[in-house]
């Protein structure tokens, strides 16, 4: 089969899951949980949203503009630009883009309101005064029954993601403050990504997908979203282990290794599913031929989760209290035999369909980082749906996954590049415009 028809098929299943996973719902009737508060609208499956057409916002001149220069030029800047340069300017369009959707519904307050809703972080982060306590409370804190337990996203995370926004807290931040800043750390993944990818020796391949990296859906759900921030850590992580892993030097190694433990071992203690980093971490060192920062890497991240056990929080006594506060909340009101398949639809919708196209492409022969990178990305989404504990809400939770399944982009047909990426923009602008995104 050519690439060409390969990208059609893979394009064809990617909206044909999307179509169905919506359609399902609506024409059986069936109750799937996308959204657990949809009495004040419509509820949207797959995506935790409901229906809310908006035709016009503060951001959406600004996104537009910047959709169609970047279908018109991303592709051949991302060619004929020297490398740094080229960072600079995928950091600077996907700030922009990030900032300019989150603005179209609500101006500033698209900014501001997913942090300070209760549900989040800020609220509760205010209320900390004492972290010696907090670390020796936290997991007992999980349960539900518990008479100070805590709020669903900081229950739902291990102690490093609340203590984050207890320090911008205590800097003075806000709403508005920390959204900001959660967004400038977000709009570092692509570089991560293309930054691993040129230290692996497939920087032309990083060039590729650099468009795809920056411009796409996924912007809606990392702007402000916490799940962007560890996307961001993890992505700088798997870069510093990938520099580690091609040093010659060996005090070069040694040092970036610990970098890199330092920071994998950060992810997983802010998010308990970033342990399926696994296979991404694997892939870089079988990529580099090179397994001599191995140890150092996950010795120094076992050392920052044991350091929290010192302090009073060990990883798998939360992970417990997770679990069963997980399966005896919401989770089962959200029926597996629908999440199980449509978790992959949200994760299509959050990606975009050219994902599809770009999946399928992965096969021998093709560039190898970018078949192992995508194919560890793959795996890990797949490992995450078998394990049940995330039934929807997805394109949020699996974001630090999405940018190494877009590095599959790069093996699109040249003739597919510029039309693939304005359907990226397209399905982003609207999906803004009609749907309400929690966030």
């Amino acid at each position: 089969m050519s690439s060409t028809a390969r990208a059609r098929l893979g394009l064809a299943v990617a909206v044909a899951l999307v179509a169905v996973a919506a359609a399902v719902p609506w024409l059986s009737g069936w109750e799937v949980r996308a959204r657990s508060d949809a009495a004040g609208g419509i509820s949207v499956p797959p995506l935790h949203a409901t229906w809310a057409p908006e035709r016009f916002g503060p951001g959406t001149i600004p996104a537009v503009v910047l959709a169609l220069l970047g279908v018109r030029y991303a592709g051949g800047l991302a060619e004929r630009l020297a490398w740094r340069p080229l960072l600079a300017a995928s950091y600077v369009g996907g700030l922009a883009w990030m900032l300019s959707l989150a603005h179209v519904r609500r101006g500033t307050n698209g900014v501001a309101h997913v942090l300070a809703h209760p549900y989040d972080y800020l609220t509760t982060a205010a209320a900390v005064t004492d972290i010696g306590v907090l670390l020796d409370d936290y997991a007992a804190r999980i349960d539900a029954d518990h008479p100070q337990n805590w709020t669903v996203h900081v229950a739902g995370h291990p102690p490093l993601a609340l203590l984050f926004f207890v320090g911008l807290v205590r800097l003075g931040l806000e709403s508005y403050g920390a959204g900001i800043v959660v967004t400038l750390l977000a709009a570092t993944t692509a570089l991560a990504v293309m930054t691993t990818l040129r230290v692996l020796g497939a920087e032309e391949q990083a060039r590729r997908a650099a468009p795809f990296l920056v411009l796409g859906p996924a912007a809606l759900f990392m702007c402000v979203s916490a799940d962007a921030l560890y996307a961001a850590v993890a992505a700088w992580g798997l870069a510093s282990l990938a520099v580690a892993a091609t040093r010659p030097d060996r005090t070069r190694m040694l040092g970036w290794s610990v970098v890199a433990g330092l920071l994998l071992g950060a992810a997983v203690m802010m998010s308990y599913g970033l342990l399926l980093l696994g296979p991404l971490a694997l892939a870089v060192l079988v990529i580099a031929r090179s397994w001599r920062p191995f140890a150092v890497v996950a010795g120094t991240a076992v050392v920052v989760v044991l350091a929290f056990a010192a302090a009073g929080f060990a990883w798998c006594d939360g992970f417990w209290e997770l679990r069963e506060r997980y399966w005896r909340g919401l989770a089962k009101d959200r029926p597996g035999l629908y999440w199980t398949w449509a978790n992959l639809a949200a994760l299509t919708l959050c990606a975009g369909p050219v994902l599809g196209a770009g999946l399928a492409q992965l096969r021998r022969g093709v560039d190898r980082a970018v078949l192992l990178l995508s194919g560890a990305a793959a795996t890990a989404v797949l490992l995450a749906t078998l394990s049940q504990m995330s039934r929807a809400e997805v394109e949020r939770i699996w974001l630090p996954f999405v940018p190494w399944l877009l590095v599959s982009t790069a093996l699109l047909p040249p003739r597919w590049r510029t039309p693939a990426l304005a359907l990226q923009v397209a399905l982003a602008l609207v999906l803004e415009h009609l749907l309400y995104l929690t966030w």
